[in-house]
């Protein structure tokens, strides 16, 4: 009796320190960045891009936070609403960053059928009981007045109709300057990745402070 007193003595505090590490790491709360290759690291070693440097960010800070990235280079709005319904099941996330529409406007897609898969990505995402935080994107002008307007209304209609804390333009400081791009003068270079992450930290921490205050 003795023997197995001293026993459940040692085995106590591995237990405690087991079933407190698993609590801890059950009790972190997902933020998915859904995106294309703008999030993807396109080019560039996958560490060096603003999500892994955002991730980083959240350990840093110690925020009951980890970060999962979804994204997938060449995607469409119509990809990505194909692919979210098995993203938000994998991965639960408690807030999601969409990141997308900017290849459909390089191909001059309907922004009418961008902002619908749009649309339909923001109800998804909250119905999952996700926060969505929407990243904006501008065009080149060379593709006229009325599809560069329609293109970002799409972006600025749905975060006022949803209400969703909103990015104007994700490549604000980056997007014309051939110093910050590869060679193929359209994605982000690794000197860009901290400007990206500066770009959507300050939106993105205001939705963590609330998350954590409504919390406690």
């Amino acid at each position: 009796m003795v023997f197995r007193f001293l026993n459940l003595l040692i085995l106590l505090p591995a237990l405690l320190f087991t079933n407190f590490a698993m609590a801890e790491t059950t009790s972190k709360q997902t933020i998915l960045i859904f995106g294309d290759s703008l999030s993807a690291a396109y080019g560039i070693p996958k560490e060096k891009g603003w999500v892994n440097l955002m991730a980083q960010r959240v350990k840093d800070n110690q925020l009951p936070h980890e970060v999962a990235n979804a994204s997938v280079s060449g995607e469409t709005t119509a990809g990505g609403l194909s692919r979210l319904p098995a993203a938000l099941k994998q991965f639960k996330p408690s807030i999601i960053v969409i990141e997308l529409g900017a290849n459909d406007g390089l191909r001059g897609l309907p922004t009418d059928t961008m902002k619908n898969n749009l649309e339909k990505m923001i109800q998804a995402s909250k119905q999952a009981n996700a926060q969505v935080v929407l990243l904006g994107m501008l065009i080149p002008p060379n593709y006229g007045p009325k599809y560069t307007n329609s293109f970002k209304s799409a972006f600025l209609d749905l975060s006022e109709k949803y209400k969703t804390p909103f990015i104007p333009f994700f490549l604000d400081g980056i997007s014309g300057h051939a110093d910050l791009v590869i060679e193929d003068g359209l994605h982000p270079n690794v000197n860009a990745q901290p400007k990206l992450l500066e770009n959507v930290w300050p939106t993105l921490s205001a939705v963590l402070k609330l998350a954590n205050k409504a919390k406690n």
